[in-house]
């Protein structure tokens, strides 16, 4: 399995052990916890966004008439 090496501050390091020790598991896992969590966030950021400009597109006729001010001006048009 590919691993990776990961540099902390003695300060970082010192917490690390103290959330480990306090959740009673070890560093490597609360590391590995973190880093999963934070990929899973990610990936759930990016659909959202994905999804959101599905809807957006899908709706953009009713967007623009609700919202006219809002919109840029085509060619030809003053800003």
């Amino acid at each position: 399995m590919p691993a990776l090496n990961v540099e902390f501050s003695e300060r970082e390091l010192e917490d690390l052990r103290q959330i480990a020790k306090e959740r009673g598991t070890s560093m490597k896992a609360l590391v590995r916890e973190a880093a999963a969590a934070d990929i899973a966030r990610h990936r759930a950021l990016q659909e959202g966004a994905e999804a959101f400009r599905r809807f957006f597109a899908g709706h953009a006729e009713e967007f623009a008439a609700a919202f006219p001010d809002d919109e840029r001006p085509t060619r030809g048009e003053a800003a």
